[in-house]
């Protein structure tokens, strides 16, 4: 049982996936609404099947996405408190050293689906970084405009939790609405020169710390 267990986990395949704007972060869904949106699938790469991706950036988020065929590394990844994800965000106003100490603090956000019902109560969501970047960051150009009433600023978020447009509703709620999003680090994975659309294959060695932990004799870790 566990020289089969151990096969199992050296033949998973990972990949590390810049996602562009505009795409849903999921390979299978209704015809009917595949008709409305593009997905991970419609991006033109031949991923394994049983590829899923871990956790997920909602459709105007762009930026890094873990994909494995392995459902234990994304437990793993998307278990709260786990793993750091970095994001920068582009920001209607230019923050204040107030706004920046209150994310660190943590502010209260509500989570809501895609169809606005409530799924919780208020909570509080809190950045583990927060830094407001003195230029903006190398990325391409976006094709698409947010409308924007004030000079922009970018900020760099570090969080642990990944709920429902987090980090929109953190920067919404000290004042300063989110124009463009981007994750551009997954624990120790950073997006370094990855451009939208552009994927790239993980070993081992490359997940590191990422990979969970060795299964028991019984499967459990």
């Amino acid at each position: 049982m566990r020289v089969l267990l151990l096969l199992q986990q050296q033949h998973h395949a990972h990949f590390l996936l810049y996602k562009p704007d505009g795409v849903l972060s999921q390979f299978v869904t209704r015809a009917k609404v595949k008709k409305r949106h593009r997905f991970l699938g419609d991006l033109g790469h031949a991923f394994p099947a049983g590829t899923m991706a871990v956790g997920r950036l909602d459709r105007a988020t762009e930026g890094l996405l873990l994909l494995t065929t392995d459902g234990r590394l994304s437990y793993h990844v998307t278990t709260a408190g786990r793993v750091e994800k970095e994001y920068w965000a582009e920001l209607d106003g230019v923050i204040s050293d107030g706004a920046l100490a209150a994310l660190e603090r943590g502010v209260d956000v509500g989570v809501r689906g895609a169809g606005g019902r409530a799924r919780s109560a208020p909570y509080a969501a809190r950045a583990v970084a927060a830094t407001r970047l003195a230029a903006p960051p190398p990325l391409p150009p976006r094709r698409r405009r947010v409308p924007a009433h004030r000079p922009h600023s970018w900020v760099a978020l570090t969080v642990l939790d990944g709920k429902y447009h987090q980090v929109r509703k953190m920067t919404a709620a000290v004042g300063f609405p989110t124009l463009r999003l981007v994750r551009a680090r997954i624990g120790h994975l950073r997006v370094g020169a990855m451009r939208p659309g552009d994927v790239a294959p993980l070993d081992a060695a490359a997940l590191g710390a990422l990979a969970p932990p060795p299964a028991g004799p019984d499967g459990r870790r």
